[in-house]
């Protein structure tokens, strides 16, 4: 599912995905790696995009090999899922934001069951983007009716400002125009002989 939005002046891409689970046919997961694919490159290369999918990978704790889309603050062991995900923000130039802020286990860990706690979900941006981004966390509560814990992204989208247009002509200041001054400019206008003495114009 994608969601456009406009904020600010900027056009804001937000994707929602679900990849298939480890099990499945690997057919299956080529198709759908194939159909995110279609869905990114179709989005304006002037517009912003942000990914939030449950991968069903673990990109584990360390960036090896991937520290150009790794922040190096993951949690767990990188598996086949994981690596699939950091291949696709490679070749997309996108970044796995949750893995950029040093972070407690319960803000890393996005499942949590009686025997499991692991990272599959994942929030991506455009690498060029990664300064709009102030935080990126998971929001432990026990309110949530499934086993995933609410993933946040703080953003800072600021409204661009109106460029001012410069007028080069000279502007007469009227409130501070006195009946003194309106005078003096007279006698000087007429001085120049702009007008005549029975106020009319030459």
């Amino acid at each position: 599912m994608t969601i456009k939005l406009v904020i600010g002046g900027l056009t804001l891409n937000i994707i929602s995905a679900y990849a298939p689970q480890v099990g499945l046919d690997e057919e299956i997961k080529r198709r759908f790696w194939e159909d995110l694919d279609e869905v990114v490159v179709s989005i304006s290369p002037t517009e912003k995009l942000f990914i939030r999918e449950d991968f069903n990978g673990h990109i584990g704790s360390v960036s090896t090999g991937y520290d150009e889309v790794h922040g190096g603050f993951g949690f767990g062991c990188r598996n086949g899922g994981g690596a699939s995900l950091l291949d696709f923000a490679k070749a997309f130039r996108l970044m796995v934001d949750n893995s950029s802020f040093p972070k407690k286990e319960e803000q890393l860990v996005t499942f949590r069951s009686s025997r499991t706690a692991t990272q599959i979900d994942f929030l991506l941006l455009i690498k060029d983007d990664k300064s709009l981004c102030k935080d990126c966390k998971v929001i432990p509560s026990d309110n949530l009716t499934t086993q995933h814990k609410l993933l946040v992204m703080d953003l800072d989208i600021r409204r661009k400002k109106k460029k001012r247009v410069v007028d080069d002509r000279l502007r007469i200041r009227w409130g501070r125009f006195t009946l003194s001054s309106a005078l003096e400019m007279g006698e000087k206008l007429m001085a120049m002989g702009a007008w005549d003495r029975r106020g009319g114009c030459k």
